[in-house]
């Protein structure tokens, strides 16, 4: 469904040979196996497709909650990635990842991804809050959530970003 001024996102699940194939930095291969065309910015993102690859090893159903290309509709244009870092953890608390092609920012791409994000996570009855964690100086990131109900609930360090405000949205009943 496409909201006012809000894209239509789809999303495409990649698989293991999709995500080894964008490592070794095969777009052909990746897109053959994705069955969508993928974008150079994917190819240029190895590093967190090491990490998901890991995490689809260590638990394959976590392949349902990551490593998603984002295709914007109707025109089928691979705009970034978004997902979850994984599975509902025990509390049934999902962690919101996403990232926009610098190349499409800036036109709601990044606002659909997170709605369809929440979809999925209000769909699923394990799922009892979404998380997002944001570095204080991404605005962009602030400005994304801003409106989707999530509320400030502390501070973390991430030893690759730095300090982090750490978002949090019940999920409605």
């Amino acid at each position: 469904m496409i909201l006012a001024g809000v894209p239509d996102i789809r999303f495409v699940q990649l698989s293991p040979a999709a995500l080894t194939a964008l490592i070794s930095g095969d777009l052909v291969a990746a897109s053959t196996a994705a069955g969508a065309p993928l974008s150079q910015f994917l190819v240029e993102e190895a590093w967190l497709w090491r990490i998901r690859l890991a995490d689809i090893d260590t638990d394959p159903a976590a392949a349902e909650w990551i490593a998603r290309a984002a295709v914007a509709e109707p025109e089928g244009v691979t705009v970034g990635h978004a997902g979850f870092h994984g599975p509902p953890d025990a509390d049934g608390v999902v962690e919101v990842a996403y990232s926009v092609d610098p190349q499409h920012r800036r036109k709601g791409y990044a606002k659909a991804m997170l709605r369809s994000l929440l979809e999925r996570a209000d769909a699923d009855p394990r799922v009892t809050a979404v998380r997002a964690s944001i570095r204080p100086d991404n605005t962009g990131s602030r400005a994304t959530i801003a409106g989707f109900g999530f509320r400030k609930v502390g501070e973390q360090w991430d030893p690759e970003d730095g300090l982090e405000d750490v978002y949090l949205r019940v999920k409605k009943a």
